[in-house]
């Protein structure tokens, strides 16, 4: 017969051991996980301000072009009005 306190030491050494194989593969799961899940909120948030970006690109765009037009027009009464 083998010994139960040899049985016990091997089963407790077997669990320690799998402790110390798995707890850094479950520890590095984790933190992939989370740091993939900030990635992915940043990315999002990212292609927000990209879409915030071309919409106020477009507002300047707009707001340049109506100034332009108010120049030229104010432009073109003040020669007119020089000329009478």
């Amino acid at each position: 017969m083998t010994n139960p306190k040899i049985v016990i030491l091997t089963i407790v050494t077997i669990f320690i051991l799998s402790l110390v194989l798995f707890i850094p593969k479950i520890y590095l799961r984790n933190n992939i996980y989370y740091i993939s899940k900030d990635i992915n909120k940043l990315y999002s948030h990212y292609i927000s301000l990209k879409e915030e970006n071309k919409f106020l690109k477009q507002q300047l765009e707009d707001a340049k072009f109506k100034n332009n037009i108010t120049d030229s027009l104010l432009l073109n009464n003040a020669t007119s009005k020089n000329s009478l």
